[in-house]
């Protein structure tokens, strides 16, 4: 028995299927935290796969070599620094009112009648650098007085916003999910970037645009008053006095995506070793791409505007209190994953697909799908749904853009059917003022059509790169 369960094509798998049941059901049935539950999971793994101790934990003299630690450092090496300027670049943005200044000029240039695509293009834009539930807590008064200014449903205004920001949290960088799938794969954040905007863009027309103008006509909820009256007392407390321009603050989010995308097709383009190459290498470098735009985001809407160095402080230290357990989720997963490419399951997997027919990039989204629906956690799911495919594509000689669109593929299974286990949607629920019934047709709808048209462009895609 144990010989089949370690050496053994039907064991491989059964142990594979077991180690993903029993990631589930800590986190599901026991609540134990995803790090925690990714870590025991990988542990018990290893130890049924036969691995040896020393290569599992190394020893007590050495312990550098080891899949626990070189799983975590792996990962956590290369996206730690990303995913932490990242959240300091949204926080300046944030508290420098760039968000009311660009959905202010949106709505602007839109005019009423056209507000909701407004309120789309603005959770499309600033959903590149804020976190989702960030861009929903700055957001959500504009949108209350957008729908009592336009006498029509709240669903019309926030189902937009929402699917930008969601879209933008699931598909690009620097957002937690597709930096952690990045390194795990290897793949360039360039690349990330590109087939990002590829599938989320269509997307989120798809679900933003045409299916909330649909729903928004035929589920009516009024904007509550206590709502606008919150709304109004926020911006009278949070005014932001002489607020940046709108072309300083779409500059600052452009700037690393920029500098990234030159750097990619830099690399493409230019000779290796030549000076160019290595300037082009250099700031395309997204840690120093992204370190350039906090700095400038830091003088230009920190300290020019009237920001002491105690207030920059603060937010700084607020605004990274959540990456801690992002990262701890992240370098489990990359433990997970490295255990099961030890053991072997990842040549059994990719050798049982070839046979079957199955695309790759079909089942990480089957994957991703199951765990999202599973657990609920988006980034939790692309982190797990990422080290089980890892292994698969190991030897498969899958070229930069070919990952990246198995990345898109992960992201877009991570947001399908959000319901009720997924705080995403409780905050949807709470913050628009709709009912269970009401955010399950319109914002657990809108997640699966975002789902499913993302899968769509990247599977499309990847029959031409």
């Amino acid at each position: 028995m144990i010989n089949w369960l370690q050496h053994e094509t039907g064991g491989l798998l059964t142990l594979s299927a077991i180690s993903i049941a029993l990631l589930l059901i800590m986190i599901i049935r026991y609540k134990v935290e995803p790090f925690i539950a990714l870590l025991i999971a990988g542990l018990l793994v290893a130890l049924a796969a036969g691995l040896p101790v020393e290569t599992l934990v190394g020893s007590a003299q050495k312990a550098s070599g080891s899949l626990l630690e070189g799983g975590f450092g792996g990962i956590l090496g290369h996206i730690a620094s990303i995913i932490g300027l990242g959240t300091l670049l949204g926080a300046i943005l944030e508290a420098s009112g760039g968000a009311q200044v660009l959905t202010g000029s949106l709505l602007r240039a839109f005019g009423e009648k056209r507000a909701p695509l407004a309120m789309g293009l603005a959770g499309l834009i600033f959903g590149v650098p804020v976190f989702f539930d960030i861009g929903i807590f700055v957001l959500a008064p504009l949108v209350y007085v957008a729908a009592k200014q336009g006498g029509k449903s709240i669903v019309l205004y926030a189902m937009p916003l929402l699917a930008g920001l969601s879209v933008m949290h699931a598909f690009m960088p620097p957002h937690p999910g597709p930096v952690a799938a990045a390194g795990l794969l290897k793949v360039g954040l360039g690349w990330i970037i590109i087939m990002g905007l590829a599938c989320a863009i269509p997307a989120w027309f798809v679900g933003g645009i045409l299916y909330s103008t649909w729903i928004g006509k035929r589920i009516n909820v009024p904007v509550p008053e206590e709502m606008l009256a919150a709304a109004e007392e926020a911006r009278g407390d949070d005014e932001v006095e002489n607020p940046p321009s709108l072309g300083l603050v779409l500059g600052i989010i452009a700037i690393p995506l920029v500098l990234i995308l030159a750097g990619t097709f830099g690399s493409i383009l230019l000779a290796k070793g030549s000076r160019l190459y290595g300037v082009f290498t250099f700031f395309g470098t997204p840690a120093v791409a992204l370190t350039i735009a906090v700095l400038l985001a830091t003088w230009l809407l920190g300290y020019r505007r009237g920001m002491t160095r105690d207030q920059l402080t603060e937010l700084t230290g607020k605004s990274l209190r959540p990456v801690g357990m992002i990262l701890l989720v992240v370098g489990a997963g990359g433990f997970f994953g490295a255990v099961l490419s030890a053991t072997g399951v990842g040549k059994v997997l990719a050798t049982s697909l070839s046979d079957m027919g199955l695309p790759v990039i079909a089942l990480a989204y089957v994957i991703s799908c199951g765990m999202r629906i599973a657990q609920g956690s988006a980034t939790v799911a692309i982190v797990t749904t990422t080290g089980i495919v890892a292994p698969v594509v190991a030897d498969l000689d899958y070229s930069q853009p070919q990952l990246a669109l198995l990345v898109m593929s992960i992201a877009a299974g991570s947001i399908i059917a959000s319901h009720v286990n997924d705080g995403g949607f409780w905050i949807v629920s709470r913050y628009f003022g709709l009912s269970v019934k009401e955010t399950l047709q319109t914002w657990t709808v809108l997640e699966t059509v975002l789902s499913v048209v993302g899968f769509i462009m990247a599977a499309g895609l990847s029959l031409v790169v």
